[in-house]
C-alpha cells in the first residue's frame, strides 16, 4: 500500500495547473512549433508526387497576415480578460477571482491567439530560408489554412464569452458549479475515501509547521504512513481549516509499544497548506463565497436585493443536492482503512450560507421574506440534522427582522412567511 498513487492528489495538482494562465498558451506554442517541423516530413514522402504545387508567395502572404493580426488580437484579449477579472472582483467578491481566471473559453482563446502568432513567425522563418520542398510547402499551406480557420472560429466564440465574463450572473454560475461539484463529492463520500471517526480523537497530536489554510489532504500518504507504523491517523483539520502550529492537523496512534515515537513528518507533509482556501475539496468555501456576494449586494453602497434573492435560490438548490442519496454505489469499504475523517457539519454549512444574509438583509422585507421561505423549504428536506439547522436559522432570522423592521405590516409579512412554528 505504500506505493499506491492517489488519483485525488493528481486531480488536485492538475486543477492547480489549470488555474495558471500560462499553462495552456505554453502547450499550444510548443504544438505550434512542432507542426512547422512536422510539415517537413512530407518532403520525403511519396505524397509529394500527387499534391499541387503551392507558390512560396501565397504561403508567405497568409502567414504574414496571421503574424500581423494575431499579436494585436492576443494583446486585445489579455486587456479584455484583465478588465473582466477586475469586474468580477469588484462586483462580486475577490474570492471568486480564481474561478473567473480558470474560464475555459478565455484560456483557450488566448492560447489559440498566442499559438497562432508563434506558428506564423516560425513558419515564415522556415519558408524564407527554403526549408520546405513541394510536399512540405503544401502541407504547411493546409495547416496554415486550418489554423487561420480555427482562429476565426475561436475569436467569434470568444467575443460571445468575453461579453459575459466577469458579469454577476456568470460569476454566480461559476461559484455555484464549483460548490455543487465539491458538495457532491463530499455527499457521496461523507468521510472522503476514508473511515468515519470512530471515537473522540486520542493519541499523539500532529501540528502544522506553517500558518495557512488546509487546501488538500493526501490520504494515500497518510495510509502509507499508518501501515508502516502499524497505527491509525485521525484527521482533525479538514480542507478549509485554518492551520497554525498550536492547532493539531491530526492525531496518530500506533500499536508498537516497544519503540520510540514514530516520525510524523510524512503526516504533516500530507496536508497541503496555502495562503488561500480552494473550492475543490472545501464545499463550505463555496457557500461562504455565495454568502459574501449576497452580503455585498445588500450593502447600502450597492443596494441590490435581487442578487441576494438569486443567491438564496442557488443555496436552496445546493442544499437540496446535499440532501439527495449518494450515487457512488453500494461498496461502503473505505479505500484508506487506517485513516479516519470526520463528517462535515450541516450546522456549520448553514452558518456559512445564511448568517450574512440574515444579518445584512434583516431590514429589507423582501429579503427577509425570501429567507424565511428558503429556510422553510430546507426544513422540509433531508434528515433531522438539516431540519434542525434550518429551523435554528429561521428563528434567528426572524429575531433579526423583529429588531430591524419598523413597519408592522413588513414584520407581519415576515412572520407569515416563517409559519406558525416560529411566530
Amino acid at each position: 500500500m505504500s506505493s499506491m498513487v492517489s488519483t485525488d492528489r493528481l486531480r488536485f495538482l492538475l486543477k492547480q495547473l489549470r488555474e495558471r494562465l500560462w499553462v495552456r498558451p505554453l502547450i499550444i506554442c510548443l504544438l505550434s512549433i512542432g507542426m512547422v517541423f512536422v510539415a517537413k516530413l512530407f518532403d520525403n514522402a511519396r505524397l509529394r508526387q500527387f499534391v499541387p504545387e503551392i507558390t512560396i508567395d501565397s504561403v508567405e502572404t497568409l502567414l504574414s497576415v496571421m503574424a500581423a493580426s494575431m499579436l494585436v488580437i492576443a494583446t486585445f484579449s489579455v486587456a479584455s480578460m484583465v478588465s473582466a477579472y477586475a469586474a468580477a472582483s469588484n462586483r462580486a467578491t475577490p474570492r471568486s477571482f480564481i474561478l473567473v481566471i480558470a474560464d475555459d473559453a478565455s484560456q483557450n482563446a488566448l492560447s489559440g491567439f498566442v499559438g497562432s502568432f508563434i506558428f506564423s513567425i516560425v513558419a515564415i522563418t522556415a519558408v524564407k530560408n527554403d526549408f520546405y520542398q513541394t510536399g512540405g510547402l503544401f502541407i504547411l499551406f493546409v495547416v496554415t489554412a486550418l489554423v487561420f480557420s480555427m482562429v476565426i472560429f475561436t475569436f467569434v466564440r470568444w467575443v460571445d464569452s468575453i461579453a459575459r465574463l466577469g458579469r454577476m450572473r456568470s460569476t454566480l454560475d461559476k461559484v455555484e458549479k464549483a460548490t455543487r461539484d465539491a458538495l457532491k463529492r463530499r455527499r457521496d463520500g461523507p468521510s472522503l475515501p476514508c473511515c468515519a471517526v470512530r471515537s473522540h480523537a486520542v493519541g499523539q497530536a500532529v501540528c502544522a509547521t506553517q500558518v495557512g489554510y488546509v487546501q488538500h489532504i493526501d490520504f494515500a500518504s497518510l495510509q502509507a504512513w499508518a501501515e508502516k507504523a502499524e497505527g491509525r491517523v485521525i484527521v482533525e483539520a479538514l480542507p478549509g481549516s485554518f492551520a497554525t502550529p498550536d492547532q493539531p492537523l491530526a492525531y496518530v496512534t500506533t500499536s508498537r509499544v516497544d519503540e520510540a515515537a514514530p516520525d510524523c513528518t510524512p503526516v504533516v507533509e500530507a496536508f497541503g497548506i496555502g495562503t488561500d482556501r480552494q473550492f475543490d475539496d472545501d464545499p463550505r468555501f463555496g457557500l461562504v463565497v455565495l454568502a459574501e456576494i449576497a452580503g455585498k449586494a445588500l450593502s447600502p453602497a450597492v443596494n441590490d436585493p435581487g442578487t441576494a434573492i438569486d443567491v438564496m435560490g442557488r443555496l436552496v438548490r445546493l442544499f437540496h443536492l446535499w440532501s439527495q442519496p449518494a450515487t457512488d454505489g453500494d461498496d461502503d469499504r473505505p479505500l484508506y482503512d487506517r485513516v479516519e475523517v470526520p463528517e462535515i457539519s450541516v450546522r456549520d454549512m448553514f452558518d456559512d450560507a445564511f448568517t450574512v444574509i440574515a444579518r445584512d438583509g434583516a431590514s429589507q422585507v423582501e429579503v427577509s421574506v425570501w429567507l424565511q421561505k428558503a429556510l422553510s423549504t430546507l426544513a422540509s428536506l433531508g434528515d433531522e440534522k438539516m431540519r434542525e439547522a434550518a429551523r435554528h436559522h429561521r428563528g434567528m432570522a426572524l429575531e433579526r427582522s423583529r429588531m430591524a423592521l419598523t413597519l408592522p405590516e413588513d414584520l407581519a409579512a415576515v412572520r407569515s412567511a416563517a409559519g406558525p412554528e416560529e411566530t
